[in-house]
């Protein structure tokens, strides 16, 4: 055990180790940031990358295996009510759990924060449910995000221009840490029971409708509330004299964290003992093995939240503010894009949705292939973002543009990479995104004296939306070698590492880099 939990940590520290140095090479050149949110962002990312380690640990050795149990079992009763009721009350129970659920309650203006989080859970439960019928059915994955998408740019219309950024926001921020590993999970359990051949594609799909009920929770909540202002509170930056100051910094907020975590785990354990009593009676040594991952889990994500709460928003905000003070801001946009094509490796659910992708493909879609792909559309996206808040450009023309073309490529690509982008567009939006990403674009916002709730929210719905096309343009070059190779439609996957190296040595050498 502990030489797997040194393995992750490994992993982890490989993952934020790059976006750290980037922004060390940044305080040193153009950019000199100030001691105090420094040694903040250097103990943030210490804590962050022992708290991945422990965190991906203990999702393995518990949600995953919760999870799949779970729903397995529920696809065996075969009792069509029970299995929809029981989606909707996962997805209601974890959503409520979702640590990032608190930040947008905050952040959304004029709605209580517990009418927006009932609202969001009920959302999220009932396009869960929904997702379970697509898969039992076999229902065409492109047809239903065509209709639901075309269903929320109708009703972008109509919504305030303060919620329409939030709206978006929300579908990558609550599909998070927590979420993200228990629904894929419950996922590849329940597609046991799908009448279709695309069992591998039906495992994956799930995140992707979840991600619709937030937004349309939330432009519903708009519409009723009629707000025209939001409340937003500059961030403040710490004072640190000292390293006693430092740790207090720390200390304050990790109870406070610690006590968000097992909020969110809590309900999860619950269900999973009433789940253990009644149903599954797993032998000692395997809920023993789970209970122990839920603890590895507790840690690292504690661990994880204070660090990129405390050590990284002020240094994103810092940056962003200094960026765009200087007389070529310009120079944001391709530096934001390298820290985007970076920091998309230290999300916890990136590296759980990649394995998973491996695992159920059997390797013919690699964690390498997957990581590259979310790179480069975390890269794009951090680009269109930052130009969004120079130039004020109306989040919808970049968003529309951008869907039609998700949702085109839908058509034409196998299946199983529909279903893997769109999921992936939730899971790259997560906790580095909002403590980091977005207080960085807030920070540039200020300095350009913009609308932050117009212009510098929205970046989270630009990070979920380009993974979706970069993923499937993935398959659309699988789709064309396999078709020029005279494979059947139907067929296995090949590996899409050989795919690559056949494209020519100098396109797959330009790739893994």
């Amino acid at each position: 055990m502990n030489q797997k939990l040194k393995e992750k940590i490994v992993e982890s520290l490989s993952s934020v180790l790059p976006v750290t140095c980037v922004v060390l090479i940044l305080c040193i050149t153009i950019t000199p940031m100030p001691l105090d949110p420094l040694m903040l962002f250097l103990v943030g990312a210490t804590l962050l990358t022992v708290g991945m380690g422990f965190f991906t640990l203990g999702v393995d050795m518990s949600m995953m295996i919760i999870g799949e149990k779970t729903g397995a079992h529920l696809a065996k009763s075969k009792k069509l009510p029970l299995i929809v009721f029981a989606c909707f009350i996962i997805g209601f129970i974890i959503t409520i759990a979702e640590p990032d659920l608190q930040v947008l309650a905050g952040q959304t203006p004029a709605v209580p924060d517990m009418v927006l989080i009932l609202s969001v859970a009920g959302g999220v439960g009932l396009f869960l449910a929904y997702a379970f019928l697509r898969t039992l059915f076999s229902w065409s994955l492109s047809r239903i995000l065509m209709g639901c998408y075309g269903v929320l740019f109708v009703m972008s219309v109509f919504v305030p221009k303060e919620f329409l950024a939030v709206a978006f926001d929300s579908g990558g921020v609550t599909t998070g840490p927590i979420t993200v590993p228990f629904i894929m999970a419950l996922g590849a359990g329940l597609s046991s029971i799908g009448r279709g051949k695309n069992s591998d594609s039906d495992s994956f799909g799930l995140v992707a409708l979840c991600s619709v009920g937030p937004i349309l929770s939330v432009m519903i909540l708009g519409l009723a509330y009629e707000s025209s202002a939001a409340d937003y509170s500059p961030m403040a930056i710490p004072s640190i004299n000292n390293s006693q100051d430092l740790w207090l910094a720390f200390q304050r907020e990790l109870p406070h964290y610690a006590w968000e975590v097992f909020l969110a785990l809590f309900p999860i354990l619950l269900f999973f003992l009433i789940f253990q009593v009644f149903f599954l009676k797993l032998r000692k040594r395997q809920l023993i093995k789970i209970l122990v991952g839920l603890i590895y889990s507790y840690i690292g994500l504690t661990l994880f939240l204070t660090g990129v709460h405390v050590g990284f928003m002020p240094a994103g905000k810092y940056l962003g503010q200094q960026l765009a003070s200087l007389p070529y801001n310009w120079v944001m946009i391709p530096i934001g894009m390298l820290i985007g094509y970076f920091i998309v490796k230290a999300e916890p659910a990136v590296q759980i949705l990649n394995q998973q992708v491996e695992d159920i493909t059997g390797g013919s879609i690699s964690e390498k292939t997957m990581m590259t792909g979310l790179s480069i559309g975390m890269a794009i996206s951090l680009g269109l973002s930052i130009l969004r808040v120079i130039t004020g450009l109306p989040l919808l023309a970049l968003l529309l543009p951008g869907y039609a073309l998700a949702l085109g490529l839908s058509f034409v690509v196998p299946p199983i990479f529909t279903s893997i982008a769109f999921d992936s567009g939730g899971v790259a939006s997560g906790p580095m995104t909002a403590t980091f990403l977005l207080p960085f674009a807030m920070g540039a916002c200020e300095a350009l004296g913009g609308n932050i709730v117009t212009d510098a929210f929205g970046i989270v719905a630009m990070v979920a939306m380009t993974p979706l096309i970069i993923i499937q343009l993935i398959g659309v070059s699988y789709h064309y070698k396999t078709k020029k190779a005279g494979v059947p439609a139907n067929a296995p996957l090949l590996n899409m590492e050989l795919e690559f190296i056949e494209l020519g040595k100098e396109e797959a050498d330009d790739f893994q880099s």
